[in-house]
């Protein structure tokens, strides 16, 4: 029998601690890695795995992801069942409300369920970096006969206090849940580590539904999955931590690390983006059997121009985009995004450039992340003099700064001055 699977990609956040970054768009419309969108992973997860019945779950700041899914997206709907499709909130609850929390986001699209009638839903998170076969994720709550499966990822104990906590027996049978406490359990057999959910679910359709019915009635609830309708099903039904360190991509080498970053933070973001620049990067994005997808773009190639002292195009351990033009500039340890031109004598180290960004001449930039279409003037130098910088730009307590889009180069230029 072939198993129909419907999933959801719970895309709805504010992203309030990316902040400046989700001032204009939603987190899952951040640009990462040079040409992608963070929302591309799980999307791409999502259809390398062979699951083509996709509903994103949208809500705040969504124009940038909107128009994202659009020129990447769309399927030709040769087949009804192939699709990925986004959904606002329906205001379907009594309040006629906003997503109130994850089980409720599900609950108001409670009838694309009904209507397809899968066998399993999957419901998924936009906000993190990773790559999963979700099909193995599929196959293991099959094979448990599981009601209700959870991805986990093992992570050292240290970090219990900043995580969801799944306890689990050796079976992988989910005994508890433990909300960010030091004191968590550890893995059986594992004393230095301990399961941290991802907030990946697959659940059996029947129990799914019974659940969102039984909560959207309950007025003490939340309406979320990790502090109210999982924490409910202990004990009553089989539920099982699927361990993400079993998940194997075809075409990576079979003894690879798995790779998953929660990208909640400024500093976590730009720590998961120089992961791309390692020679051997811990986040393959070469591998053919697994591609990254996303946007179509019509850019030219890259360009590097000009070979004379201090006015030298060139890019070292650095990730760039289509598009850009290096003209006598120099990056180093950089993730470059689409038509960034750097100009005679720039210098930018150790950061993140969006879109259509412009770097004047002998500009100089380091450890920052400049946002899209951000005007650098000549001469101008960033993340040399923090205190400087916070008086102009967003800086994180470890000293990324963050140079918002809709500053001119006219602001940065008469402020300077």
């Amino acid at each position: 029998m072939q198993l129909r699977v419907l999933a959801f990609v719970l895309a709805g956040g504010k992203g309030t601690r990316l902040y400046p970054l989700t001032k204009e768009r939603a987190k899952p419309a951040v640009p990462f890695g040079g040409q992608y969108r963070i929302v591309d992973f799980v999307l791409s997860n999502l259809v390398n795995s062979g699951i083509y019945s996709v509903y994103v779950l949208i809500q705040f700041k969504s124009q940038s992801l909107l128009q994202h899914m659009r020129d990447g997206w769309e399927f030709n709907h040769l087949l009804k069942s192939h699709f990925v499709i986004p959904v606002p909130a329906q205001m379907r609850t009594q309040g006629e409300n906003w997503y109130r929390g994850t089980a409720d986001a599900i609950y108001q699209n409670i009838n694309l369920i009904e209507q397809a009638d899968p066998h399993v839903v999957a419901i998924f998170g936009a906000d993190h970096i990773y790559r999963m076969n979700i099909r193995e994720m599929i196959e293991f709550h099959e094979r448990k006969r599981a009601e209700v499966s959870i991805a986990a990822i093992p992570v050292a104990k240290e970090y219990a206090k900043e995580f969801g906590v799944i306890e689990a027996d050796a079976d992988g049978n989910i005994l508890s849940f433990i909300e960010k406490r030091a004191d968590a359990p550890t893995i059986p057999g594992d004393p230095e580590r301990v399961y941290a959910s991802m907030g990946n679910y697959v659940f059996s359709t029947r129990t799914l539904l019974r659940e969102l019915y039984a909560d959207a009635q309950d007025e003490n609830s939340s309406h979320d999955f990790g502090r109210d309708i999982l924490p409910r099903l202990i004990g009553r039904c089989p539920m099982y931590a699927y361990d993400f360190q079993t998940n194997r991509i075809p075409g990576d080498p079979i003894d690879g690390e798995v790779y998953w970053r929660d990208v909640g933070t400024i500093d976590a973001y730009y720590e998961a983006n120089m992961d791309l620049r390692a020679v051997s990067p811990a986040l393959n994005l070469f591998n053919r059997q697994w591609p990254l997808r996303t946007a179509g773009y019509d850019d030219p190639p890259a360009k590097f121009t000009f070979d004379e002292d201090g006015r030298r195009g060139q890019a070292i351990d650095s990730v760039v985009a289509g598009g850009s033009i290096l003209s006598g500039g120099t990056a180093r340890n950089c993730v470059i995004g689409r038509g960034v031109k750097m100009h005679a004598g720039s210098l930018v180290e150790n950061s993140i450039i969006f879109d259509n960004c412009d770097i004047g001449r002998r500009a100089k930039v380091r450890n920052a992340i400049l946002d899209k279409n951000v005007r650098i003037p000549s001469d101008t130098m960033i993340g040399y003099d923090l205190a400087s910088d916070r008086k102009l730009y967003h800086v994180t307590e470890s000293g990324i700064v963050v140079v918002e889009g809709n500053r001119s180069a006219v602001d940065i230029a008469s402020i300077q001055i």
